[in-house]
């Protein structure tokens, strides 16, 4: 799921689903390489899939969530194969599953899900296809999902990239009978009935009501464009300039290589000298990754507030402590971006300019240790604060069976 530099996430590049029958443009949250995106697009003239039925066992449930850079992820047993692990990712209008998962409850067993395949185009036009499926229960402590429509994929390159072993990554419609708010700053995940009322005041945004989707206008200066609420996605915004003609306090620069289903893509990346503002919250000059595909709100600025969406009343909650303008600080990089396995990192891309450049690091080359400690210590959380803080990396790599460090600079990307 989708974009890093230095499996720093930083961006979103989503596949969408290709026309066919019965089908429209739908898109996918996946893990591919060092990224980690949303969707970029939903279906315009069909609502998407749903689950069959919501069941809840107490009015108000709970889940403690584990941070993850910015994502929130839910840990759920409800059988003896568990723990599951679930990413919650609003910008999916599908719900992806492992092939473990999805042969453990298959919803009609005498159809295989192999023989429906739904096809996915890429950025760059290529198209791959993912098998279709429904699966026979969600379980997320007291609140069951019965017979849920799921994509299948193998969401091992999502595992390495956060660091640990995910099941499924669940999209907006699974929770069209609930009151879904995730609560960043609590790390955790509020599940009620539609009946409830929100427990939290705060900034109530209508949501795109025809597509059933979280489309919420923004304020840019004194214009005003739409957004997807991604919580897949860990850049904080994707901007889509087209009509906006944005004024840059710096840049945009290039950055990072990011990830995609179908290949990669280097970043464009730039400080606004304008407000952004999602109702009464204002960001100050914010980072943005620039984008043709739609903008979109990221994990990265939706870590500031507790967001709650009813999709009863197509309606979206921002809540946050305080009222004052949010500001950004820089954003680093020690110019090298990996693709992850346990055993070894591959560099996927590196920042022209950048000291990893002039030190020599190469396109595909492999990292085994970073600071002297094999990379498998390294999670992604681990590795962000490490180029948050350090004023220079280690880098051990491989050629053949020698191994040379590396030492770079970190510097900042964005000031």
């Amino acid at each position: 799921m989708t974009a890093g530099a230095s499996v720093e996430c930083t961006s979103r590049a989503g596949p969408r689903l290709a026309d066919g029958p019965g089908l429209n443009a739908v898109c996918l949250l996946l893990g591919m390489l060092l990224v980690c995106s949303g969707c970029t697009a939903f279906s315009s003239r069909r609502a998407p899939p749903q689950p069959g039925r919501t069941t809840f066992g107490s009015p108000l449930v709970v889940l403690p969530a584990q941070r993850v850079g910015n994502f929130l992820l839910l840990e759920t047993k409800w059988d003896r194969f568990g723990p599951y692990r679930f990413l919650v990712d609003t910008g999916s209008s599908v719900t992806l599953v492992t092939p473990a998962l999805a042969r453990r409850y298959p919803s009609s067993p005498t159809a295989p899900a192999s023989s429906l395949r739904v096809r996915v185009t890429g950025a760059d036009g290529r198209v791959s296809e993912l098998p279709q499926a429904s699966l026979r229960r969600i379980e997320l402590g007291d609140v069951r999902f019965d017979d849920v429509p799921v994509l299948i994929y193998d969401l091992d390159s999502l595992s390495a990239h956060l660091g640990v072993r995910i099941d499924g990554v669940l999209g907006f419609p699974l929770f069209r009978d609930a009151l879904l708010t995730l609560d960043y700053p609590g790390s955790r995940v509020l599940l009620q009935s539609t009946k409830s009322v929100p427990l939290l005041p705060g900034t109530t945004i209508a949501l795109d009501r025809a597509r059933k989707t979280p489309l919420i206008p923004l304020t840019l200066g004194n214009r005003t464009f739409v957004a997807l609420i991604d919580s897949g996605s860990d850049t904080p915004f994707s901007l889509n300039p087209v009509g906006l003609d944005p004024e840059f306090a710096y840049g945009p620069r290039m950055g990072a290589t990011i990830g995609t289903l179908s290949g990669d893509r280097v970043q464009e990346i730039g400080r606004l000298a304008e407000t952004l503002s999602i109702g009464n919250y204002a960001f100050v000059r914010p980072i943005v990754d620039l984008s043709d595909e739609l903008s979109a709100i990221g994990a990265g600025v939706l870590r500031h507030f507790t967001v709650t969406f009813d999709q009863k009343t197509d309606r979206v909650t921002f809540f946050r402590d305080s009222r004052e303008p949010i500001e950004m600080p820089p954003k680093r990089s020690a110019g090298v971006s990996f693709s992850k396995t346990p055993a070894y990192w591959r560099v996927a891309g590196v920042v022209a300019g950048s000291a990893a450049e002039r030190a020599g690091i190469q396109l595909g080359d492999l990292v085994t240790r970073i600071n002297g400690e094999p990379v498998a210590r390294w999670d992604l959380s681990r590795y962000d604060q490490l180029v948050t803080s350090a004023a220079e990396i280690a880098f051990t790599l491989l050629n053949g069976t020698v191994e040379t460090e590396k030492r770079v600079a970190v510097f900042e990307l964005v000031p």
